[in-house]
């Protein structure tokens, strides 16, 4: 699709998706070219580095201001109290900012050539659960190691990280190598439990989260099957978890496990535990149950209106438009995708609700291609690890909107909760559980048909 083309499709997209943003979606209506905008209004053509970095268009002049002000929060680094500006980092974290895990609003990766933990953390519990369901964190510890202290403290751990190879072969005869992680704590600053849990977790992509956020419960929930009624393997679930503002229960959304109900405590919770900054929202220390806590009941380290801008800032990022959509290659690799029930948890289209408060994410047709559900995804990638209702199998689907970008935009093509897959083939290697089956279909492909699968999503 040439230039032209593109802007002149951009152009007639929004200004229908301006015009209906209020009416009830028509789901019959059905146009060949709306792949391409894989945000709906909300999606830019950049396939450069500045790719995942773009606010939602048809904001107001009071919405770009909010959005701004998020985005320089979601920059700026946080330094050791007291000081004029970004005061109260730790005393206990695992980074100095957002942009340090979420590099240009993309995805994070572990640890390689000898780096030290950046944008990769390891949560941590004992079995059973908390008062609200939730992880059981480690006495002494809570639920989120932090491998970095302020001067005068000590790191809760080091962290250190082994690969075994697992060698296998497609039913070509193509070899493949997989990883399989095995983490140790190593130096902690007080005795760790012989029972604790621990789960790797790398910075996941923050764009289009907002628009993810604008999805009904009603319209994830119908995707569940929990139970296998229709026979075909797939059992995705929701997740319920504790939302802190509302003390009630909510669908998880957010995280590899769906652990939390929105944006505002998904990012809240960041920087309590990733950075030791205190909120409105987690007003109390990281370090509160440990020795190393103060006892200073002082006031939240980042205001109301900046926590908030932040969320913002999440919420109105857009989303990467699709590359070579109409390649023959890729729309071969998109019809073996769906063909081997990769489609069954990564539900390629969705509608946002109607939001008359927000109508930049009201009505937009969007591809994210996710169903936001649970899955068991078998034991090879199981942290047996509890998190609400998602159990130590199951995973969140994640959505594979501008995956193919991950490289150019973030330098690396590490995927996975862990970052164990290095590139795409391996993340596929990886599925078992529910996705077993679809894993030994795409095993039996020809290179070919392997290599337009590969092609189809890094299109997306």
């Amino acid at each position: 699709m040439s230039i032209r083309t593109k802007f002149i499709l951009s152009i007639v997209l929004v200004s229908s998706l301006i015009i209906t943003s209020c009416r009830k979606y028509n789901e019959s209506y059905e146009d060949p070219d709306e792949e391409w905008f894989s945000g709906g209004s909300q999606t830019f053509f950049d396939g450069n580095t500045s790719g995942f970095d773009h606010a939602f268009t048809g904001l107001d002049a009071r919405q770009m201001q909010n959005h701004e002000v998020g985005d320089k929060a979601f920059d700026a680094a946080f330094v050791t109290a007291p000081a004029p500006l970004n005061s109260g980092l730790g005393p206990l974290y695992n980074n100095v900012s957002c942009v340090s895990c979420h590099v240009n609003d993309g995805r994070g990766k572990p640890p390689v050539n000898g780096e030290s933990l950046s944008s990769m953390l390891i949560r941590v519990s004992i079995p059973g659960a908390n008062s609200h369901g939730g992880p059981n964190g480690i006495p002494g510890f809570g639920g989120q190691l932090q491998q970095r202290s302020i001067a005068g403290k000590m790191p809760e751990a080091d962290v250190q990280i082994s690969y075994t190879n697992i060698n296998g072969t497609m039913d070509d005869g193509t070899p493949y190598t997989l990883r399989q992680p095995s983490y140790t704590l190593n130096n902690a600053y007080t005795s760790l439990p012989p029972n604790y849990l621990m789960s790797a977790r790398v910075a996941p992509p923050v764009f289009g989260l907002g628009l993810l956020e604008a999805i009904s419960d009603y319209d994830i929930i119908k995707y569940a099957d929990e139970n296998d009624m229709n026979g075909d393997g797939i059992s995705g679930k929701p997740n319920r978890v504790w939302d802190v503002l509302t003390a009630s229960y909510r669908l998880g959304r957010f995280g590899w496990k769906a652990g939390q109900p929105s944006l505002l405590q998904q990012s809240a919770g960041a920087y309590n535990e990733d950075m030791g900054v205190t909120n409105f929202v987690f007003p109390v220390e990281n370090s509160f149950s440990q020795i190393q806590h103060d006892g200073i009941n002082d006031e939240t380290e980042i205001s109301d209106s900046i926590m908030h801008a932040v969320a913002f800032y999440m919420q109105t990022l857009g989303v990467p438009a699709r590359r070579n959509a109409k390649d023959p290659v890729v729309l071969e690799g998109k019809r073996i995708f769906n063909q081997i029930q990769c489609a069954s948890c990564h539900i390629a289209k969705h509608v946002t609700a109607t939001d008359m408060a927000f109508t930049s994410r009201s009505n937009q047709k969007i591809f994210p291609y996710t169903d936001l559900l649970l899955h068991d995804m078998g034991p090879g990638l199981a942290d047996m690890r509890s998190e609400f209702q998602a159990d130590g199998y199951e995973w969140r689907t994640p959505a594979l909107w501008g995956i193919g970008l991950t490289q150019k935009i973030n330098g690396h093509a590490y995927f996975l909760h862990d970052g164990r897959a290095r590139n795409l083939t391996e993340a596929i290697l990886w599925h078992g559980g529910e996705a077993e089956a679809s894993k030994n279909k795409f095993k039996k492909l020809s290179a070919d048909e392997r290599n337009a699968v590969l092609k189809f999503l890094e299109s997306l």
